[in-house]
């Protein structure tokens, strides 16, 4: 049987504590009618959407306009935003007329529909085309808890990835290394993140045993919003009822054959920490693209970039020419050949995303001149 979520803690309540403060207020101000009341978006599922105001929680829709003149499906509200409402049916109900500034967002470029399969440069099967657009898995995330097990989940390519999209997000990000009493090498393993996460702080907890979690709380605090992120199977509902002090949430066991859990979370949602804060509950994503900007993946892989300006010739491909930086630190170990190919099917990655972008802007604007040539044609302009 499915272990049913408790809402009763969203009630009444004043908005500060779900994180509202002066600079959302001036946003709200600044689009503000007589009927409309700030909320925050507490769940969403599949387009369903809940908000937390300060006299309760409803359900909401989006409204026409918004949706008519939403660009992308980033436009759309996501877990975390706070919007502008009107209250329906007997409050019961709302529709969601704006979503104010978001002062960061996870992101991840969104799942692709359509689009044709082909090989990357590691012969692995990859789908381009179709759909490119920017999907806001989380919204105001102050800290990022990147969630990763030392059992056989451990994956420092994978990693790279959750990092870069992280100090993207335009939250801290924190490393939490779960299941530490699964791990017989900690040291190791721990000495491997370091190298690639420079300023990054990290963590190695037990969240079955509870313990690390006293320095999980230091992170958390009356309107701060905590979001996790990981695969399946990395303890992440653990964690949160570890921080929520109950079993709120339902947690399953991963297959032992290859460290791989199910689902247990199944939609986004946002919880109260009963001391204080706020913690949004993300599914494992199994689909993890990056939405970036070249810089950033420059920024992550910096020590690449360094070996890179000391090759002999500024055009340098890393293949046969004298004088390679980055072959001869492959060939004397102190470059890792998973790092550099994790960081070459990034930069394709990112300068794929560029090109479709910068494709689509062309739609766009097209389609927007369309629609004003339409309305200055009604009107005679």
């Amino acid at each position: 049987m499915k272990k049913i979520r408790k809402r009763e803690r969203f009630k009444l309540m004043e908005l500060n504590i779900l994180g509202w403060n002066r600079i959302f207020e001036e946003s709200f101000n600044n689009i503000k009618k007589d009927d409309y009341i700030p909320g925050r978006v507490i769940r969403e599922e599949k387009g369903r959407y809940i908000v937390q105001h300060e006299t309760g929680e409803c359900a909401a829709t989006v409204s026409g306009k918004l949706r008519y003149n939403a660009m992308s499906i980033s436009d759309f509200p996501a877990v975390g935003d706070w919007v502008a409402i009107k209250l329906i049916n007997n409050d019961d109900e709302s529709i969601i007329y704006n979503v104010l500034p978001r002062k960061s967002s996870f992101s991840r470029k969104a799942p692709v529909s359509g689009g044709r399969k082909v090989k990357d440069v590691l012969g692995r099967k990859i789908t381009i085309g179709g759909s490119t657009e920017e999907q806001i898995v989380a919204a105001n995330i102050d800290v990022v808890f990147i969630v990763m097990a030392l059992d056989d989940n451990f994956n420092l390519r994978r990693l790279e990835r959750y990092i870069l999209m992280a100090w993207n997000s335009g939250a801290t990000p924190v490393i939490v290394l779960n299941k530490m009493d699964m791990c017989d090498n900690l040291s190791e393993k721990l000495e491997q993140v370091h190298e690639i996460a420079a300023g990054v702080e990290i963590h190695c907890i037990s969240a079955l045993n509870k313990e690390g979690i006293k320095e999980l709380k230091e992170y958390i605090g009356d309107g701060i919003t905590i979001g996790l992120f990981g695969s399946s199977g990395v303890g992440k509902s653990t964690i949160i009822n570890c921080l929520l002090e109950e079993e709120q949430l339902l947690t399953g066991a991963v297959r032992e054959s290859d460290s791989k859990g199910r689902h247990t979370t199944t939609w986004r949602e946002l919880l109260l920490i009963p001391t204080g804060g706020i913690v949004i509950d993300t599914p494992g994503m199994r689909e993890l693209q990056v939405w970036s900007e070249r810089e950033a993946v420059d920024e992550l892989f910096n020590d690449i970039i360094d070996l890179e300006s000391q090759c002999k010739f500024n055009n340098c491909s890393h293949n046969t020419e004298p004088g390679c930086a980055i072959r001869t630190a492959l060939e004397d170990g102190t470059l890792d050949p998973e790092r550099y190919d994790n960081y070459k099917i990034m930069q394709l990655e990112v300068g794929y995303l560029e090109g479709r972008i910068n494709e689509r802007n062309v739609a766009y604007s097209g389609k927007e001149k369309l629609k004003l040539k339409i309305l200055k044609q009604r009107k005679n302009l």
